[in-house]
């Protein structure tokens, strides 16, 4: 970057630090204090630019030099970008910790992509042939997948060279008869959105393998969730099973302002898990962006518009991208304690005003779209919440629940009790369903909606109960609503109950869900059956099959089992007389 003009510090406030001298544009960086500190420009008065600092702002004194690059925070997109490890503003913490060790120096950058690292480069144009804007030039293995070179969205031209072969992200590989040089690399503003062709109706669900998600309250793919929830009710665990198992082709992972030790474990844990698709290492398909809570405030803002611009990157190759922002609450805090520095008017609980556009803002950048270059590509976004205290009815909740169309509440009651994910089905809810019931009845079974309808009224009524045998105790109930209480506990207990460290447990396909609840359903109309006909619930409930059902989820022949079962039923509960 190329400084434009000098000026010098004449006030400093934390990260808000106050610059005369300069005539820079709103979000200009500018290199701050004698150890060139990069900063932001958010507020302009008068003659006065107020900057906020991504690094430790102590030491710095008032006279020191401020310099204006006179380009907006940027990242730098191409090959190299999977498996890699960045701070909030893109700098590499692997290379950083190889030049300092592991304490990071202030003031101390290297460029985001390796530029000396060759990559493998076939073109897909030729010579003559007519360029618009996004299109795919050019292939490069990286990671797990081909990652598609594309041209930048607002350069057009007629290819006049294009070459074949090893070269680094800077060096050229072709040109346009207009002059424009054509690199494996391109920068983007993080602040400004990529462009695209149309956006899609989110009418297929992004698949995770987790029962309790994909049967009663599924994303679609380039859909928003929220994941609130107090402290170790399991958002960091829930997060990483989407991460390995959801059919998202790139895993974009911002730990915004999480607990440096929780940081410390997704990174070391996830260079180590494997890929199930491919068997490779997940980091292959996988961005971490790490920005912990005793990093610099500031650049927890600029972590999440970073995480989202290189998903975009990704989706406009035509790939599905799944970003998860831990947490979006350590974002919004950044947010309120820039804002009192400023001395803006607080809102809700000291927030800023623009609380929910900014969140509104960031969400609004996922979806499912058709790209400039033809193929459809989407971003699905899943931010977890911290609420203090567990208090669902504070701002940065409330307002993200007025933006998302899935609610994963994660509730403590049901982490007491051990019942992981501790995601409670009477709060949590998505607004897909609807469109995504034609999808599971063509590509799971006619009867989903169905069967998944009779599982969350069964669970509505076991709740409904549950006041009654608190009351007076089980036993005061008729036979056929204790039957309900006891099915319920089947579908708590033994489907949405899932163990996310059992290698057979962990991932469950639709057919899988769908038969397993289909099972448990079969055992309600069977005894319910029985109970007209007077059969003692004790005897029902000590049927084999019974206790079988609850083992299945463990076994690797679960599938046969399924199918097995069936039988087993109508012959156990025939000897009832049913």
């Amino acid at each position: 970057m190329e400084e434009q003009g000098k000026g010098k510090i004449v006030r400093i406030a934390g990260p808000v630090v106050t610059a005369e001298g300069i005539s820079p544009r709103m979000y200009d960086v500018v290199l701050v204090g004698d150890l060139s500190l990069m900063g932001e420009v958010i507020k302009l008065v008068g003659d006065r630019s107020i900057i906020q600092v991504y690094e430790d702002t102590s030491g710095i004194r008032p006279g020191e030099p401020v310099s204006n690059t006179g380009e907006p925070l940027q990242v730098q997109l191409g090959p190299g970008l999977l498996s890699s490890i960045y701070d909030g503003v893109q700098r590499p913490l692997p290379v950083l910790m190889e030049k300092e060790g592991d304490f990071v120096s202030r003031g101390l950058t290297a460029p985001g992509l390796d530029p000396t690292k060759k990559w493998q480069f076939t073109p897909k144009v030729k010579r003559g042939d007519e360029l618009q804007g996004g299109m795919v030039i050019g292939e490069v293995p990286e990671g797990n997948l081909v990652h598609r070179v594309l041209l930048p969205p607002k350069v057009n031209g007629r290819v006049k060279s294009i070459s074949e072969g090893a070269f680094t992200v800077v060096e050229p590989v072709g040109e346009l008869e207009n002059g424009h040089v054509l690199r494996m690399m391109q920068r983007w503003a993080v602040r400004t959105s990529r462009p695209y062709t149309e956006k899609l109706l989110p009418d297929i669900p992004l698949v995770t393998g987790q029962r309790v998600l994909d049967t009663l309250f599924p994303l679609a793919k380039g859909g928003t969730a929220a994941i609130p929830g107090g402290f170790g009710t399991g958002k960091t665990v829930t997060s990483q099973q989407l991460s390995k198992w959801s059919d998202a082709h790139i895993v974009v992972y911002v730990g915004c302002g999480e607990r440096g030790n929780e940081m410390t474990e997704v990174l070391t844990s996830f260079p180590e898990l494997e890929d199930p698709k491919t068997g490779k290492p997940l980091m292959g398909r996988t961005v971490l962006i790490a920005n912990t809570s005793n990093m610099p405030v500031a650049a927890r803002e600029a972590s999440v518009y970073t995480g989202i611009t290189i998903a975009e990157y990704y989706r406009d190759m035509g790939y599905d991208v799944s970003l998860m922002a831990d947490s979006t609450s350590r974002w919004a805090e950044a947010m309120r304690e820039i804002s009192s520095r400023l001395e803006e008017m607080p809102g809700e609980e000291g927030y800023p005003a623009y609380l929910a556009s900014r969140l509104s803002e960031f969400y609004e950048r996922c979806g499912r779209v058709k790209t400039l270059s033809g193929p459809t590509g989407s971003i699905s976004v899943i931010g977890a919440v911290s609420p203090s205290g567990g208090d669902f009815s504070e701002p940065v909740t409330q307002n993200t629940l007025r933006i998302v169309k899935v609610f994963w509440a994660l509730d403590s009651k049901l982490r007491e009790r051990r019942h992981f994910p501790a995601i409670n089905w009477l709060t949590s809810y998505s607004l897909y369903s609807p469109t995504l019931e034609a999808w599971y009845s063509m590509n799971v079974a006619e009867d989903w909606s169905a069967v998944r309808l009779w599982a969350m009224e069964t669970l509505q009524k076991e709740s409904e109960l549950q006041e009654i045998v608190q009351l007076l105790g089980s036993d005061a109930l008729p036979e056929q609503e204790q039957l309900t209480l006891e099915v319920a506990r089947m579908i708590r207990e033994i489907f949405l109950q899932q163990s996310a460290y059992h290698p057979v447990d962990t991932y469950s396909p639709l057919k899988r869900q769908y038969e397993y609840m289909r099972a448990i359903r079969r055992f309600f109309d069977l005894a319910k059956k029985a109970v007209s006909l007077e059969v003692p619930l004790e005897k029902i409930k000590s049927l084999k099959c019974r206790t079988e059902l609850g083992k299945l989820k463990f076994e690797e022949s679960i599938d046969e089992d399924l199918k097995r079962m069936a039988g087993q039923m109508e012959r156990e509960f025939s000897e009832l007389g049913v």
